[in-house]
């Protein structure tokens, strides 16, 4: 497969995982409105809104794979073993960054913002386990395999570099999530994702690395934890810029394709990105009552 066809190809696959889900929520809402009220407060409910969006990048995935006919190797390559500790540890430092999604939902308050509540489902007990597998395992898996697998692929055959690629894979990992208030935070969380994968040559690592934050964040809120203490952070903080050194100074820079070759990403993902766009501007609308 020529470059030119692959990023189209990613870009197809990014598009697909951000419609499908539109379909499924449709049925969803229809499904929801037939079973009353019940059903929309029913822990069933709040897990098939955490399920349909991986079920739609596993279908994404499948269609890329059957059409461009690549192999599972392409983008589940192994990595080195000392690549694993290296994302535990930037699992860790990203919670240097806990508290931009505060500071930015207290600036947009301050002139009348209300972010959406986002529920999640029981954490007590027991409970906690499928929720880790709904919000850490199957997230960490599909959507690394989806940004940090096709994608990031798709922006490197494009003709992009490994700068651009970490910047393109963290600004369409927030698009995706469509949160105006975590827009920076996922952005930063793109980015290193990428970075680790770029370095590593592998999606694996970010994978784990995915995971951990997230059920990490799941377990400290089961647990009644909401801050850490300063020692911590500060640690976060000196975890995090010692990651991202020690990944940047190990990437090796390649000659890349013509520029008029690197539109092929984005002319396949325009339909996603317009979806993307479109739903970030409905929420942040709605956050100032104008959408109401």
């Amino acid at each position: 497969m020529n470059a030119r066809r692959s990023g189209m190809e990613a870009g197809i696959a990014y598009s697909l995982s951000v419609f499908i889900p539109v379909i499924f929520s449709v049925i969803l809402v229809l499904v929801a409105g037939f079973l009353g009220e019940e059903f929309l407060a029913s822990e069933l409910y709040l897990y098939l809104a955490f399920l349909l969006p991986q079920a739609s990048i596993l279908l994404a995935v499948i269609i890329f794979f059957r059409r461009t006919r690549a192999p599972l190797r392409a983008v589940y390559r192994p990595a080195k073993w000392y690549f694993y500790p290296v994302a535990l540890l930037l699992s860790f430092g990203l919670f240097a960054l806990s508290g931009l999604n505060e500071l930015f939902l207290s600036i947009f308050e301050q002139f009348g913002f209300q972010s959406p509540e986002v529920s999640i489902p029981d954490l007590d007990g027991w409970m906690l386990l499928p929720a880790i597998l709904v919000i850490a395992v199957l997230p960490a898996f599909f959507e690394e395999t989806l940004h940090r697998g096709i994608c990031r692929l798709g922006f490197e055959n494009s003709g992009f570099g490994p700068l651009a690629t970490m910047l393109l894979s963290g600004l369409f990992f927030s698009l995706f999530h469509g949160n105006p208030v975590q827009t920076v935070y996922q952005f930063v969380c793109g980015c290193a994702f990428a970075l680790l994968a770029i370095r590593s040559g592998s999606v694996f690592p970010s994978m784990l690395a995915h995971f951990t934050n997230n059920a990490v964040v799941l377990i400290l809120t089961a647990c009644g934890v909401e801050y850490f203490p300063t020692w911590a952070a500060v640690a976060a903080w000196f975890a995090l810029i010692g990651v991202c050194v020690f990944l940047f100074c190990g990437i090796k820079t390649e000659k890349r394709e013509p520029l008029d070759r690197r539109s092929s990403f984005f002319k396949g993902a325009s339909v996603g990105i317009v979806i993307c766009i479109l739903e970030w501007v409905t929420v942040f609308l709605s956050g100032w009552g104008l959408l109401s």
